[in-house]
């Protein structure tokens, strides 16, 4: 069976257009898919990356303008939340982590970046964080409990050493075998390495 690797930030919208995708690129190809958070902002440092979207204002407007077509060519929701910069990130990326152990990365993933992107809840309020985490079929507390402790926190860390050293250099970034394709607008590219990794 051929595996699809994901490496990736919660807090990337154009990962949130790739991972709507997902479901349907395993289901034509029959491929495995594997979650790997990391922190952008630290990968970027590793690699000497720059967030231009946030430093440049020509950018970001731009930005805004293609997440909306990408959102209608799709045909899934894009309305950002307003507080997106509060959540905390690092609590959320963990919970993957910790949600990939029980064998539910799939859908804390999908479920919670469409609460960031898709159908916006506020995930600085405990409470909805948690009843949305019971929506998917977790037990919110528990598992945000769990993705403090320190062995999630250093493997957070780790995955952005290792998303550096594989070649990495933003999120979305996907791997079939040593191929490494970065964006959402690659999924094709993604797909025709699967078939061929498959064959």
């Amino acid at each position: 069976m051929a595996r699809l690797e994901l490496y990736f930030d919660l807090r990337s919208p154009y990962t949130y257009m790739a991972t709507t995708q997902i479901a349907g690129i395993a289901a034509r190809t029959g491929c495995a898919v594997t979650y790997t958070p990391f922190r952008i902002l630290e990968l970027m440092k590793l690699v000497g990356n720059r967030p231009t979207s946030m430093e440049s204002p020509n950018k970001n407007r731009y930005s805004k303008i293609d997440l909306q077509r990408w959102s209608a060519r799709y045909g899934v929701p894009f309305s950002p939340h307003p507080k997106l910069r509060e959540f905390d990130y690092g609590e959320l990326d963990r919970g993957v982590l910790v949600a990939s152990e029980q064998g539910r990365a799939r859908q804390y993933v999908h479920g919670v970046m469409r609460a960031i992107f898709g159908e916006p809840l506020d995930l600085t309020d405990r409470g909805t964080l948690i009843s949305l985490l019971a929506d998917l079929g977790f037990e919110g507390a528990q598992l945000l409990e769990a993705a403090a402790g320190p062995t999630y926190v250093e493997q957070l860390e780790r995955n952005a050493h290792l998303a550096a050293e594989r070649g990495a250099f933003g999120s979305p970034t996907f791997y079939v075998g040593e191929q490494m394709f970065f964006g959402n607008d690659r999924l094709d590219f993604v797909e025709q390495a699967l078939r061929e990794a498959r064959s």
